[in-house]
């Protein structure tokens, strides 16, 4: 994956930050990049085992096992809003690396402190962490030629992750208890530390033009932020007890593990698709169905107690938020090429996402599984309506995502 370099872009690898250049990745640096997306997406793949294990293996009831991933994804959101207004003023491979690299100490540390506070602040921390490195990440992405394209090929890099961590982690979980999920997690960001110091293209910026370059944002934008903040909240929501809804509806743990290695096989497809589709189907359309799909599935999985319909809906259910977010996050990117919406990402993402475990695991105390489908149709409406505003801005007109 290569695209165009500005006249102006430094010698050995570093690239220049005017917002109108567009970074040349390289092989070596493409890797890097759906590495470092891989590892700072996480949460995406994992919140059914994360929960799950809270709860089965440390004890944990719902509201406090949809706590403490609160606090990892309210930390990524702290630290995506305070990084992404920097994004092309500080150095970009070095902050990717500082973040992963002090999220594998974190995740190690909850491996040595299993008392709920610190396991609290460790969560915390992670979250900080990993916010500071994805922002730079999907920056980066934001700022190549095809930001569409790329984010589709790295959507594809997190399938194949998500199928090998789901296929494996829950079987090691149950052979060597909870802690195994942290090293777990402590191993990915490992790998993400290693591969950013290396080959994460380096972007420095001109820090005597950045801000001159840098325009404020349309309100739509804002509107179109918000809106994949709405499908982020309902996918963490309901996806974080996806495990727990089978298992206490007796379908069984192989069962179920089943089910999710076959979402992680589904999850292959959407980002792939959406990136081959880019110019076929135009984006606003994506984008406001994408949410409607979304809720009715997680009406099917939430009121259904046959197996059929639950593995079913449980299968593409992430999909639908893949596919429908790579089309949102090219049109973001298209429309603010400085890159910092995009950059912005784990803000959009976590903001809904940190809410999300918490949110469900009080409407499940209260009020059981079924409410959280009653939610997510609430929650629907209002993604709708925000990115019915996206669709309405000036900068769209006539353009086709």
């Amino acid at each position: 994956m290569e695209t165009n370099l500005s006249p102006t872009t430094p010698a050995h690898g570093d690239l220049a930050a005017g917002s109108n250049a567009a970074a040349r990745l390289g092989a070596l640096g493409t890797g890097a990049v759906m590495i470092a997306h891989c590892a700072g997406m996480v949460d995406l793949v994992a919140l059914p085992v994360w929960v799950g294990t809270l709860i089965g293996s440390y004890r944990l009831d719902p509201q406090q096992a949809g706590l403490l991933v609160t606090l990892f994804l309210a930390g990524a959101v702290l630290s995506s809003l305070f990084f992404f207004p920097r994004l092309n003023r500080l150095p970009a491979r070095a902050m990717a690396t500082i973040g992963f690299g002090v999220a594998t100490l974190a995740f190690l540390g909850i491996v040595s402190f299993s008392g709920y506070p610190a396991m609290a602040v460790l969560h915390a921390a992670a979250g900080l962490a990993v916010g500071c490195a994805l922002s730079f990440t999907h920056g980066m992405i934001g700022r190549s030629r095809n930001p569409h394209r790329l984010f589709a090929i790295a959507g594809l890099a997190l399938g194949i992750f998500a199928i090998a961590f789901l296929g494996a982690t829950p079987g090691l979980i149950a052979t060597h208890g909870g802690p195994t999920l942290f090293r777990v997690f402590a191993g990915v960001m490992g790998v993400a530390t290693i591969a950013c110091a290396f080959a994460f293209p380096s972007l420095r910026a001109r820090r005597s033009k950045a801000k001159a370059d840098e325009p404020r944002f349309e309100r739509a934008i804002w509107f179109g932020m918000v809106g994949v903040g709405c499908m982020g909240l309902t996918q963490a929501m309901l996806f974080s007890f996806v495990q727990r809804i089978g298992l206490d509806r007796g379908f069984g743990l192989s069962a179920v593990t089943a089910t999710l290695i076959a979402l992680g096989f589904v999850n292959l497809f959407p980002a792939p698709v959406a990136g081959l589709l880019e110019t076929r189907i135009p984006g606003r359309r994506v984008v406001q169905a994408g949410p409607i799909v979304q809720a009715a599935l997680a009406l099917v999985i939430t009121q259904s107690v046959a197996f059929a319909p639950y593995v079913a809906a449980t299968s593409v259910f992430a999909a639908v938020m893949i596919f429908t977010h790579t089309f949102a996050f090219g049109m973001l990117a298209r429309v603010d090429r400085t890159g910092r919406a995009v950059a912005a990402t784990p803000a959009m993402l976590m903001t809904g996402a940190a809410i999300g475990p918490v949110l469900g695991g009080t409407l499940v105390k209260q009020a059981g599984y079924g409410s959280l489908g009653i939610a997510a149709v609430l929650i629907t409406a209002a993604a709708v309506l925000c990115f019915s505003r996206l669709e309405r801005g000036p900068f769209l007109s006539g353009v086709q995502a």
